[in-house]
């Protein structure tokens, strides 16, 4: 009798145990295989990101049209002045003896900035002074001494011509009656006419030695040449002494001591302290965008981030015609410390202003000095050319009249996409 034995049959309950299996083993050659894994999921990508690019375009980084306010500037560089600047200089010939200032120091009016050898000065002053002290006792000689002696004998003469023609018509009514001698009559008439020159010459004196007359009259044109004299000898010994015209800063200094100073020969130059200017060139073509009074900023090349105002003032009437340009001067009429002469400048000149202007990137338009610039607007996720009419042109900005509006994204010129492109526009 055939025995038979039935065999467990395997049921759904058993085969789980098996997958952890399965799985460590899918897990091990995957480690071991990990490099070919990667890039294979790297090229997928890869792949993927290609035709994601193809369908849809690159992504584009834009620049959104907006509205702001617009300022059309001029653009210069130029450099710091005064409206002009003293050379200083002696007046006369000498050795200097010392200098007492340095170039760049700041001096105030009257102070000494250079003193010249004067012992040769000083000698010519005491000598003028000793004439005008000869001069001033001569005049108070004739008015103390002369004058009142001229009077006494002004009056001692005519008291003479009084007794002489006493005695004269004595003698004259003698020698008519018969009692007197001719003799007598002739001495009492020279007698008179002694007296009568006697005392015409007492009146001269006393003429000449008043305040009208020639003696006094020259005594005093002598004082005065003496004080004249004195005052010019002073003088020459103040030129000794350079002393400085106005407050200000020195800007050169072209003397020390032992050298010869020359009348006319400029030692020092003083820029006057005040008003300063900055003076720039200007490129031909922007002279008709200028007038006189425009507001401007301005920055010095050492201080790029302090910006001050200035204001056109001057404006060449004649073109440079080497340079194709136009001098211009503006007026700093509130000067920072900071600021030297000769320091370079930076100028920015207002010549228009817009507000509320609708406003692209200069980077994003295409031929702008043509008569037909246009920009690349992104829209339903191409690049389309759109023409544009502009307006103001500001420091990297358009003013844009006609053609986008605010909102619309635009293309940099530098992404490389061209017009009917695709692209995926990005803001920054």
């Amino acid at each position: 009798m055939d025995m038979t034995t039935d065999k467990p049959s395997a049921s759904p309950e058993a085969k789980p145990p098996a997958a952890p299996g399965r799985l460590a083993r899918t897990l091990s050659v995957g480690w071991q295989h990990k490099w070919s894994v990667t890039a294979l999921i790297l090229v997928f990508g890869a792949a993927l990101l290609g035709a994601l690019r193809l369908v849809l375009g690159p992504e584009v980084v834009v620049a959104q049209v907006v509205r702001g306010d617009l300022v059309q500037t001029v653009v210069a560089s130029g450099h710091i002045e005064t409206p002009y600047r003293v050379e200083i200089a002696s007046q006369i010939t000498g050795t200097v003896e010392d200098v007492l200032v340095q170039e760049g120091e700041q001096v105030k009016q009257g102070q000494k900035l250079v003193v010249i050898e004067a012992s040769e000065l000083q000698a010519a002053v005491i000598q003028n002074e000793g004439a005008v002290a000869q001069a001033e006792a001569r005049v108070r000689q004739l008015r103390e001494l002369t004058k009142p002696a001229a009077d006494q004998a002004l009056m001692q003469a005519q008291a003479n011509l009084l007794n002489a023609q006493a005695a004269y018509d004595r003698a004259s009514k003698l020698a008519g009656s018969g009692y007197g001698t001719r003799a007598t009559l002739d001495d009492a008439t020279k007698n008179l006419d002694v007296a009568r020159t006697q005392v015409r010459t007492a009146e001269l004196q006393v003429f000449t030695s008043s305040p009208v007359g020639s003696d006094y009259v020259m005594a005093e044109t002598q004082l005065a040449q003496a004080r004249a004299n004195l005052n010019t000898a002073r003088a020459r010994l103040g030129y000794a002494t350079i002393v400085a015209p106005r407050d200000g800063v020195l800007i050169t200094r072209n003397v020390e001591r032992g050298m010869v100073a020359q009348p006319g020969k400029a030692m020092l130059v003083l820029a006057p302290k005040g008003d300063i200017q900055v003076v720039v060139q200007i490129d031909e073509k922007n002279l008709g965008l200028l007038t006189l009074g425009q507001k401007a900023l301005a920055s010095a090349d050492a201080y790029p981030d302090q910006r001050f105002v200035a204001v056109i003032s001057y404006i060449n009437p004649s073109v440079d015609i080497n340079r194709a340009s136009v001098q211009i001067k503006l007026l700093v009429q509130d000067p920072p410390d900071y600021l030297r002469q000769d320091m370079t400048v930076s100028v920015d000149v207002e010549i228009a202003r817009r507000d509320n202007a609708v406003v692209v990137p200069a980077r994003a338009v295409h031929d702008p000095a043509s008569g037909t610039p246009w920009v690349l607007k992104a829209s339903l996720g191409r690049a389309q050319q759109q023409p544009v009419r502009l307006g103001l042109r500001g420091t990297g900005q358009f003013e844009v009249l006609d053609g986008v509006l605010p909102g619309d994204l635009v293309v940099p010129l530098t992404s490389g996409v061209k017009a009917g492109q695709r692209i995926r526009a990005v803001l920054p």
